[in-house]
């Protein structure tokens, strides 16, 4: 089998590839930015509900422990990003890093993603405070589905960098990953 074209996407690439599969117009990210202000609003409500549902799970309350007060913070920040409008390669560098922590503490993939539903209901209660809600939610959920999407390279570039190191290659590495038998 060749190689997929998709695989040789790294880096500050994956911004691109992303944005352009995403279709964020410079209107959408405008239209995000004009309402930052209403989610900075909303975004004690998002942290308390977020850090109670985690807290309130065994397997999820183990990864906060006593760094409750700088994760609150750091959701925070990122909330209120998600409404800057700037959606680069800082925004993408930013949003790596979120995710390589998650990879560093051992945090499985599955409870980032679960936890999305507390980030959509808020992203919609901003939505709704302005004159097009549908067209903010669907702005706000393409923006949503690009952070999700660089959260998983995060762990996607991981998983292959460490089969890669043990099977000597990546190429090797991408094909037991999609489990080809002609290797």
């Amino acid at each position: 089998m060749d190689e997929h074209k998709s695989w040789a996407v790294k880096n500050e690439a994956v911004l691109e590839d992303l944005v352009t599969l995403m279709g964020l117009t410079a209107e959408e990210k405008a239209l995000l930015a004009s309402l930052k202000g209403k989610a900075e609003g909303v975004t004690t409500r998002l942290v308390d509900s977020f850090y109670e549902r985690l807290l309130s799970h065994a397997n999820t309350a183990e990864y906060v422990g006593d760094k409750v007060d700088r994760l609150r913070k750091s959701l925070t920040d990122w909330f209120i990003e998600l409404f800057a409008g700037n959606y680069g390669q800082e925004y993408v560098q930013s949003r790596l890093k979120i995710g390589k922590t998650h990879v560093r503490i051992g945090l499985p993939v599955r409870y980032p993603l679960a936890m999305m539903d507390v980030v959509i209901k808020y992203g919609e209660e901003v939505a709704n405070q302005c004159d097009n809600p549908a067209k903010v939610k669907e702005a706000f959920n393409k923006l949503l589905a690009l952070d999700i999407a660089i959260f998983n390279q995060a762990y996607e570039d991981a998983q292959l960098k460490h089969l890669a190191e043990m099977v000597g290659n990546e190429r090797l590495a991408r094909r037991l990953l999609t489990q080809e038998s002609q290797i």
